[in-house]
């Protein structure tokens, strides 16, 4: 072979004849062969692949936009839904359109809302990735946020329904107010009801923080899917067909893309088959050379835009030979894009690594468990499988809600540290942030996710190195039936092991709507009453929209003014709640059936958990028994009912059955245990601690505080306010940080103080019995604060920030870092 013919390793040959790459591969070497020790992901070595062909079309499909410093007539104020809510005027400007919210467009909270659309010409919505807005808003503007609306609402409406007009949402966000021009990219597709015919209509929702405001828009685009891969000839990246999400290697038709690797022992190859329109149908070969000529093993013409093909291509007659695997697309049309998902290369049982199955129950709360004591029978079958495993009795979630608390178990840091705080809800998470699937994918796992919950999916970024996503198309009370659905779907189309995966169903998370057998389990006829203590409340709140920007704690009168009965509200509320808990339990125990039926279950590590507990951020639900509430400002994180959850791991063969731990612990230990138990790398920065040692009665774990963090970002400043707190024992500690948060209901002090073993909800503050803790207490969560400051350094895209000797040394004495 001469020297012109030798490549370093990742540089690709291009052009050559396909028998050319046959002779030069097996006749001179090349690149070292890929070996299967773990299923093979081939989108992750395109360092070491061939690729031919594959050019990005010369024409690309192009945006349609709209500039409004020029007359649009067709954009018009959208009508709201309620007919008491004024629709937002429309003015021109030298530059865009203003869009003004008035006193008279308040929302049942007291909030101006409003917006704008423009009809479209029955579009197909799969055709179409994001909405592109360009506007400018000043610093004394008080709009917040921005949202897409899909089509108009359809059906009878009332003074008492929601103002928002539009059937469908896209993305929303939040709102730059300094004055300059920002650019706004909002994705069309968002989990909600399936969407059902042609794309109508096209509307931007706005939103304020109270006070009436305005924006002025300078542009709209809507970006054609096609464009996003017009840029580059071929490479990898999540990939949305109908209500998947797949890991995805595209190229350019005519294109091809070759490996050279060492079959395994009932070698196959899984992948799904995906084109971007039903005119761009793409012919998928898969063709072998070994020993002898090429070989097609696997030949179809496909052209669904609506689904993916999940397809099998049976290897095993070349099993232990080294051979040159091709994946081929050709199509009629030069520069058509072609979907290889996630194709994955397995055999016979490669290893002893455990399956991982990580099942989250959004909103659940271990104080509604009867594996936890609670006095109703509502989960008999996870009673029955903590005889089987581990049970910690005093787990909690890191944050109130599922964005910042999934965020931070799938990456052990705190929301803080990440950056992706509540107050910007889809700011991505940082790419320095490995997650959970990352970390298993990396390692060779199959990965996948379903959830009902876009918080803990694609809103939150933690689709990243998921081979099959789903987060779309149903939130209910029956949500665990379609998920485990599409989980043995999954495992049929893709049989190999070891697998990682992710559920968080939302059969618990409210509005509470429980199915049979389990509806008036608890209490018969609760629903329907409560849907008209609903009804009047909704009317209540519209009548006194005005007070609650004057009026502190203005909610809490709602249940006088109303005559409704506060305590039989909150147990009509709890008993619904059972019974939907009652119907996750059932599925679970389903669930787990079935993988002991199908031979799983001996070699799996299952992890049962939540994001939060019953209700986050409301106290009025979760004091049924209190003559008095405490007051609003008095809502801490660390309380039972909004933070305490249910933690469960079993492991046949390893983890002992009908352990209970008491020692406090956190949803960011979750991550370092499961990489420690399935004997993967610990990340060097990390908040949480491996639970391992505890599990598996080996020394080496030690009692830390748990610490707890909600923050915001004022988008006035950019800084963030919120709070941090802990329990540390017997005490729990919460620190307000940043400017106050509430100028109605004002914290008299920036601690508080509770004694959180004799008073779990936190309704007795304890400061003055204790001035020297609250000292101790304020002292110790500034000094944590500090350490996420710095730690929030390193996810910080393009700092280049390094630290100091001693701050090292603070962040390995808080165990952040290794």
């Amino acid at each position: 072979m001469t020297p012109a013919m030798t490549r370093p390793p990742g540089v690709r040959l291009a052009g050559l004849p396909h028998l050319l790459l046959g002779l030069w591969t097996l006749g001179c070497g090349g690149p070292a062969a890929l070996t299967v020790e773990m299923p093979l992901h081939l989108e992750d070595h395109l360092d070491v692949a061939t690729i031919s062909g594959s050019e990005a079309p010369a024409k690309p499909p192009q945006p349609v936009e709209w500039r409004f410093d020029q007359p649009q007539p067709d954009w018009k104020p959208a009508t709201p839904w309620n007919p008491a809510v004024r629709a937002a005027s429309l003015e021109r400007t030298g530059e865009g359109v203003r869009v003004t919210l008035t006193d008279r467009s308040r929302n049942l909270n007291g909030f101006p809302v409003g917006g704008l659309y423009v009809d479209l010409p029955d579009w197909d919505r799969a055709d179409w990735t994001d909405v592109v807005v360009r506007a400018r808003a000043d610093s004394a503007s008080s709009v917040r946020n921005i949202g897409v609306g899909l089509n108009a609402r359809e059906g009878q409406h009332s003074p008492t329904d929601a103002p928002y007009p539009f059937r469908f949402n896209g993305q929303n966000g939040p709102i730059v107010g300094d004055g300059t021009i920002q650019t706004y990219r909002l994705r069309v597709a968002r989990g909600g009801p399936p969407w059902v015919g042609p794309w109508k209509r096209l509307g931007l929702w706005f939103g304020t923080d109270g006070e009436p405001g305005s924006i002025e828009l300078l542009s709209v685009s809507v970006i054609p899917k096609g464009a996003g891969y017009a840029d580059t000839s071929h490479g990898v990246r999540p990939v949305t067909i109908g209500e998947r999400i797949r890991r995805t290697l595209f190229t350019h038709a005519p294109g091809r893309v070759s490996y050279r690797v060492r079959v395994p022992e009932q070698g196959r190859l899984d992948l799904a088959l995906g084109v971007l329109s039903n005119d761009d149908s793409v012919s998928f070969r898969v063709t072998v050379q070994g020993r002898g000529e090429e070989e097609t093993a696997f030949d179809e013409r496909y052209a669904d835009q609506e689904k993916w093909g999940q397809r099998s291509v049976d290897l095993a007659k070349f099993a232990g030979q080294t051979v040159t695997l091709t994946l081929d697309a050709q199509a009629s049309t030069p520069g058509t894009v072609a979907f290889w998902g996630a194709p994955t290369l397995t055999g016979a049982k490669l290893t002893t690594k455990p399956n991982v199955i990580f099942y989250v129950i959004d909103g659940g709360g271990a104080d509604q468990m009867s594996l936890y004591g609670y006095n109703r029978r509502t989960t008999p079958n996870l009673d029955r499988l903590a005889q089987e495993g581990a049970v910690f009795e005093n787990a909690h979630s890191n944050a109130t809600w599922s964005k910042p608390s999934t965020t931070g178990f799938m990456t052990s840091l705190q929301s803080s540290v990440l950056g992706n705080v509540s107050g910007i809800q889809f700011e991505p998470l940082p790419v320095e942030a490995r997650t959970m699937a990352e970390r298993f994918h990396a390692a060779g796992y199959q990965t996948a996710v379903f959830t009902s919950n876009a918080w803990a999916g694609s809103l939150s970024s933690l689709e990243r190195g998921v081979d099959v996503f789903r987060d779309q198309g149903v939130r209910d009370t029956a949500s665990s039936v379609v998920l485990h659905r599409d989980f043995w779907n999954w495992r049929e189309g893709l049989p190999g092991e070891p697998y990682w995966v992710h559920f968080q169903t939302t059969d618990v998370h409210s509005p509470h709507h429980p199915t049979a057998p389990f509806l008036g389990l608890f209490a018969p006829g609760a629903e329907a009453q409560l849907a008209q203590w609903d009804s009047t409340l909704r009317q209540w709140r519209q009548r006194n929209a005005a007070r609650f920007r004057t009026e502190p704690g203005l909610w809490r009168k709602s249940w006088a003014e109303t005559g409704i009965d506060r305590k039989r509200y909150n147990d009509v509320t709890r008993s619904l709640y059972d019974e939907t808990m009652a119907h996750q339990d059932y599925q679970l125990g389903r669930f787990v059936e079935r993988l002991k039926e199908t031979g799983q279950w001996d070699n799996t590590l299952l992890i049962i958990a939540a994001d939060h507990s019953i209700w986050a951020g409301s106290d009025d639900f979760l004091t049924p028994m209190q003559d008095s509430l405490p007051p609003e400002w008095q809502e801490p994180v660390l309380r039972a009912s909004v933070s305490r959850v249910p933690l469960l791991f079993t492991w046949p063969g390893h983890i002992a059955g009908g352990q209970r731990f008491s020692q406090p612990v956190s949803m960011i230990d979750v991550l370092p245990t499961v990489l420690d138990l399935a004997g993967l790398p610990q990340p060097e920065i990390l908040q949480g601690q491996s639970l391992a040692p505890l599990l598996l009665g080996q020394p080496g774990w030690h009692v830390r505080p748990v610490i707890f963090d909600d923050f915001e970002k004022n988008l006035r400043t950019g800084e963030l306010q919120g709070r941090i707190e802990m329990i540390d024992g017997r005490w729990g500690a919460s620190l307000w940080i940043g400017a106050p948060e509430d100028t109605l209901n004002p914290r008299p002090t920036p601690l508080l103080l509770f004694d959180v073993w004799n008073d779990p909800l936190a309704l007795k503050l304890m400061n003055d019995e204790h001035p020297d803790m609250v000292k101790t207490y304020t002292e110790l969560l500034q000094k944590h604060w500090e350490a996420h400051r710095l730690l929030a350094q390193r996810f910080t895209p393009g700092a280049k920030v390094e630290l100091s000797p001693e701050q090292l040394e603070t962040l390995r004495a808080l165990g952040y870092i290794r």
